[in-house]
């Protein structure tokens, strides 16, 4: 069970580390994703630095299951919020699979920490 923790791990960290990754530099996805959520462009580069740092925290969590409880934790809310921004705006369930994927990805890695 150890190696699934790990390997779930890994990929969130990867997803998230992309995700936080673009919405920090600005890509033209991100800023134009914010847009249409009507949500401010100082928003995506928090939830950017969020979506590092939970990542981070995945990373160390290899070492430091606390970081890891602590990461996927962040994670979650972060992904709730996400999925709450898509019900918010109606988008299609196609728009929001990712978001979605992630959130239970995260309380599956956290719930494999309590565990």
């Amino acid at each position: 069970m150890e190696i699934l923790t790990y390997v779930l791990q890994g990929v969130l960290a990867l997803m998230f580390l992309m995700a936080g990754f673009g919405k920090v530099t600005g890509s033209k996805m991100h800023v134009e994703a914010f847009t249409h959520w009507r949500l401010p462009q100082w928003f995506r580069i928090v939830t950017g630095l969020v979506e590092l740092a939970g990542a981070v925290l995945l990373i160390v969590g290899y070492w430091n299951s606390t970081s890891a409880m602590a990461g996927s934790l962040l994670l979650c809310i972060t992904s709730v919020g996400g999925i709450i921004t898509h019900i918010r705006v109606k988008d299609s369930f196609k728009d929001t699979a990712m978001i979605l994927f992630l959130a239970i990805l995260s309380f599956v890695v956290l719930y494999l920490y309590l565990a």
